[in-house]
């Protein structure tokens, strides 16, 4: 990825408009949200759904061996389970 720098423009109420430059990277479009990451003085822009996501991947990081899913096959039949018991709540 290559770097560059883009400014905005803070309007009296605290808003900026996003460059659309910034908008394509971050796969943002109307009505999306984005998330303020900040570290000391540093602060990153991030589309919310996407960090929302990499959070949840590193919580979930090595729980499936942690609670014996080591192969397709056991998650295969996890899905398959829990598929099962959701039938049988639906026909009660």
């Amino acid at each position: 990825m290559s770097s560059f720098m883009e400014s905005a423009k803070i309007m009296p109420k605290g808003q900026i408009t996003l460059p659309k430059d910034i908008r394509d990277i971050l796969g943002l479009d109307q009505g999306d949200r984005v998330t303020f990451v900040v570290n000391g003085t540093d602060i990153r822009l991030v589309n919310s759904a996407v960090y929302a996501m990499e959070i949840l991947q590193k919580q979930m990081q090595g729980e499936a061996e942690r609670t014996g899913l080591t192969s397709d096959e056991a998650i295969m039949d996890l899905v398959k389970q829990i598929r099962s018991e959701d039938d049988d709540e639906s026909t009660n």
